[in-house]
């Protein structure tokens, strides 16, 4: 009996020993995307987001998801998917690590993505809204302000009313 208990702690151990630790997933993931493999980077991502949920490189592995999807990395998605995937990840930093140092720029992001690349202008105003209330002294905060100002507007109706007539 003695000696199945010591088998079965020593298993135990090696099984414990060999966990790979957050930053060992992080540092693959970030090796994959230098090899251009996008989509086995997100699953370590999305492996030391799920294992290490509360490790302060969980939030930045986040953005690095986002940030794939922004750029149209992962092949099969349609840009409109890609920039929407992109907008719910960013957001999914704030909502789950709202005292990060990323969490700003995350909703900043989202709110921008739902502003001009998906012109989604309700979910855009919430989330540019959400960010002046938790962050009004960042130092994007004008930007976003600016943001809502014009939001919707054509780019010619914005230059022409900033410049002065001329008589």
């Amino acid at each position: 009996m003695k000696i199945s208990q010591l088998f079965i702690l020593i298993i135990i151990t090696v099984i414990a020993c060999s966990k790979t630790s957050e930053q060992e997933y992080f540092d693959k993931a970030d090796s994959l995307v230098k090899e251009k493999k996008y989509t086995e980077a997100i699953k370590e991502f999305e492996n030391l987001i799920n294992e290490y949920p509360d490790s302060k490189i969980a939030p930045k592995s986040i953005m690095q998801i986002a940030a794939l999807y922004e750029q149209h990395l992962i092949k099969g998605i349609s840009f409109k998917a890609s920039f929407s995937k992109a907008a719910e990840t960013y957001y999914t930093v704030f909502e789950k690590y709202p005292e990060s140092e990323e969490a700003p720029l995350s909703l900043f992001q989202s709110g921008f993505l739902y502003d001009n690349e998906l012109k989604d202008y309700d979910k855009a105003t919430r989330t540019y809204n959400l960010f002046l209330e938790k962050y009004p002294e960042h130092k994007y905060a004008q930007v976003v302000q600016q943001s809502l100002d014009i939001m919707g507007i054509d780019p010619n109706d914005i230059i022409n009313k900033n410049q002065p007539a001329n008589n």
